[in-house]
């Protein structure tokens, strides 16, 4: 049996175990803020590249922890990773983003796509995630994550990133059916691949339903909540003990519901004041929610809104992070003040928060 103190430190935090301090992550931490990474990038120019070959996946993933020690490990892919495995292929061009040909817009597709089989289609994740448990032992948590289909879905029906999201939309308002079977689908092959991730050693897992936000409340309880909800489901079946995190950008008008989803923490986007977030969200384990633009000001500034957040997130329940990716351009030195300011918060705050 495990001793307690063998647990890494976010792990314990997230299993609802009150610490000094709440642990500290950054979403997108490993990336194009480090000229390490885009040295790589140079050498490397296709992403797909980068995420597929478990060397250069590992090597990346690492750079961060190596350079700032944050609490959590997060494997370097995409939400896109799995689609070719159901029969999506994609690419992603630099600067532009994704690109799905042909979209998905018809029942016909959607009854085509096969099953996902990750050990045959995916195998380069689980040398990623074990190797990376090797790497860090006991001083980091390893986190996977996902896409949810509400997201996953709007990318291959718009075929691309989208400022509108009309295409999906339109399909939801007037071709219900197809998308619900194809969200359906998404959700079981979603639920598969956070099983495999955990199988090959990831402790916590996030689903990142980032466009979620883009609908109304009463279209997110139709169209992303149940499917949400279909995966969590489906993994505490088989894995009740890994704590699942959902994040979703602008998700200030669905934040109650995303409670409901039934994952275990709800990471908070810095539109919501953490104090009301947890109001909002009752006995909820909470992540977030420093805006990534705070990187750009001073470290005193930095120090003082960590201070501020880790206050209205109160003792337990937290985990420190920003309330979306971090910034391209951001400078390492305030990366790295903001993991320092992180470490030291229970010093700084005078008593254990």
């Amino acid at each position: 049996m495990t001793g307690v103190n063998d647990t890494p430190y976010l792990l314990r935090a997230a299993q609802g175990e009150i610490l000094d301090r709440p642990p500290v992550w950054m979403m997108r931490q490993a990336g194009r803020y480090m000229k390490v990474y885009r040295d790589l990038r140079d050498k490397y120019p296709s992403f797909r590249e980068r995420s597929e070959n478990p060397d250069l996946a590992i090597e990346i993933s690492l750079q961060p922890w190596r350079a700032f020690q944050p609490d959590g490990v997060i494997m370097f892919s995409d939400i896109l990773t799995p689609l070719p495995g159901m029969g999506i292929p994609f690419d992603i061009i630099e600067s532009k983003g994704p690109i799905i040909d042909p979209p998905i817009r018809t029942q016909e597709q959607v009854d085509n796509l096969r099953p996902l089989d990750p050990e045959a289609s995916l195998p380069f994740i689980k040398t990623i995630l074990q190797t990376l448990r090797q790497e860090v032992g006991n001083q980091s948590t390893v986190l996977g994550f996902v896409g949810s289909p509400w997201t996953l879905a709007a990318y291959a029906i718009e075929g691309k990133s989208s400022k509108t999201y009309s295409v999906i939309k339109s399909m939801a308002f007037s071709q219900p059916e197809i998308l619900h079977s194809f969200l359906s689908k998404i959700a079981d092959a979603i639920a598969v691949y956070v099983r495999y991730q955990i199988d090959c050693g990831a402790q916590v897992v996030q689903l990142f339903d980032s466009w979620a936000g883009q609908l109304t409340p009463q279209d997110y309880e139709v169209f992303a909540l149940p499917y949400q909800q279909q995966i969590v489901r489906k993994v505490k079946e088989t894995h009740p003990d890994t704590p699942l995190i959902l994040y979703i950008s602008g998700s200030a008008g669905v934040l109650e519901r995303m409670g409901q989803s039934g994952v275990d923490i709800i990471s908070v986007d810095w539109t919501v004041d953490m104090a009301e977030a947890r109001q909002r969200l009752g006995k909820m384990k909470v992540q977030g929610n420093i805006d990534p633009g705070v990187l750009f000001g001073s470290h005193d500034f930095i120090k003082a809104r960590i201070l501020d957040t880790v206050r209205k997130a109160g003792r337990g329940g937290h985990i420190l992070n920003l309330g979306h990716g971090v910034l391209v351009g951001t400078p390492e030195e305030n990366v790295r003040c903001f993991f320092e300011t992180a470490k030291q918060v229970d010093k700084l705050l005078g008593v254990p928060v």
